[in-house]
């Protein structure tokens, strides 16, 4: 049995992410007319660690229990949660990295100090398999967040052999100078995340640069074994799962803060000069969303320890127990969103104010929550499947 990865607590990474927000929310209007990070906002989250919180302890990163990361996150979504988002799936794709095999982890480590992964993991380019390695023979891969300021790229594709027939599934590590960056993200929420679209053709990749993730899936981590501790041992698609999440826990705490510091002396129109604080409507909306979002902090501190444990125990998570962890991250990222919702439709005519910053992340949440793992319906009836018995109607479980 390996040992767990929090006998070092990373509490001072969390106070900088705490310290930092009110920097990066001073940057968000900014931001979203980037349409990506300032450079500023991606330089003070590289000096905080943020960016190397999943990263592994031998290349100068946190590699801190996901626990932990979630509470990371969320401190950065506080303040821009365009922000929390990239170093949320930043930070799945160092973890990622880390079960690579060990050249492609060592090439990554020394071409940059914490470096910045950008990725589209799923299957979008036809790549080709050659005698030393492969041709990733061409691809186009949106939304994928972050790229602007990226140093390198995992790219999804299916692998074909001489023949044309597909052999195997996976993801080429790839330096981000030798792809195309299209400026193609002009969107309403998550909009200074930089999600543009990634363009390639006839890349030549090393061998040591592949991960088959039909492997993966099954367990094989051809690099996991070269760190101490359990964090890379973990369940691949849960991990990428919950990464997806504390951005919206954070964006969603900060709207309640925000709303809530509008409330002293704002008077409802269309009343006898009633106050908005006073008013039990007010108490019933204000709890509500509060507890939508205390529910989602549990749900998602609960699954990203119980990633963790399974690691640190040595046990692979069973299909049920990851299944719940899609559901579950899915719930939460939901009730978030339908807290701020409740208190956007609260925030009455100044709610719609470009300089409200509930409006930014009612847009943000809805975007999360838009995403294809996110999708709530959808999870649910994966869930509801395998609860009952039936066979799962997805291989990313």
């Amino acid at each position: 049995m390996q040992s767990a990865d929090t006998t070092t607590p990373n509490h001072d990474l969390l106070q900088r992410a705490v310290a930092l927000a009110p920097r990066l929310r001073e940057r968000a209007s900014e931001a979203e007319s980037l349409r990506r990070l300032p450079p500023q906002s991606v330089a003070d989250l590289k000096d905080a660690g943020v960016f190397g919180t999943l990263l592994a302890r031998r290349y100068g990163g946190a590699q801190a229990s996901l626990a932990e990361f979630v509470d990371i996150v969320a401190a950065i979504g506080k303040g821009c949660g365009s922000s929390a988002w990239c170093a949320g799936v930043a930070n799945a794709h160092n973890w990622l990295l880390g079960i690579y095999p060990p050249a492609a982890q060592e090439e990554v480590a020394a071409s940059a100090t914490h470096p910045i992964v950008a990725a589209v993991i799923g299957p979008r380019g036809k790549a080709r398999k050659t005698a030393d390695g492969y041709v990733l023979e061409s691809g186009f891969w949106p939304f994928c967040s972050g790229v602007p300021f990226a140093d390198w790229v995992i790219l999804g594709a299916g692998v074909h052999d001489a023949a044309g027939t597909l052999i195997d599934e996976g993801d080429f590590l790839i330096p981000a100078r030798e792809v195309q960056v299209r400026d193609d993200w002009d969107v309403v929420g998550l909009r200074a995340s930089g999600s543009n679209s990634v363009v390639a053709a006839n890349l030549s990749v090393p061998a040591h640069r592949y991960l088959s993730m039909r492997a993966a899936m099954a367990g094989d981590y051809p690099g996991a074994s070269i760190h101490q501790g359990s964090l890379y041992r973990s369940a691949i698609v849960p991990v990428l799962a919950l990464a997806l999440a504390p951005s919206a826990l954070g964006i969603a705490e900060g709207a309640l803060e925000d709303f809530v510091r509008r409330l002293p002396g704002k008077q409802v129109a269309y009343t006898q000069g009633e106050v908005q604080i006073e008013m039990p409507s007010t108490h019933l909306q204000v709890g509500e969303a509060a507890v939508k979002i205390e529910v989602a902090r549990m749900l998602l501190k609960q699954t990203a320890s119980a990633i963790d444990a399974a690691a640190a125990g040595g046990v692979a998570m069973p299909l049920k127990a990851r299944a719940q962890v899609r559901m579950q991250v899915a719930y939460a990222v939901r009730q978030c969103m339908e807290a701020v919702e409740i208190l956007m439709l609260a925030s009455g005519g100044s709610g719609i104010a470009a300089g409200n910053p509930v409006q930014r992340a009612w847009r943000d949440l809805h975007a999360i929550n838009m995403h294809g793992l996110m999708a709530l319906e959808t999870n649910f009836e994966m869930y509801g499947r395998i609860v009952i018995g039936l066979p799962q109607n997805t291989p990313l479980i």
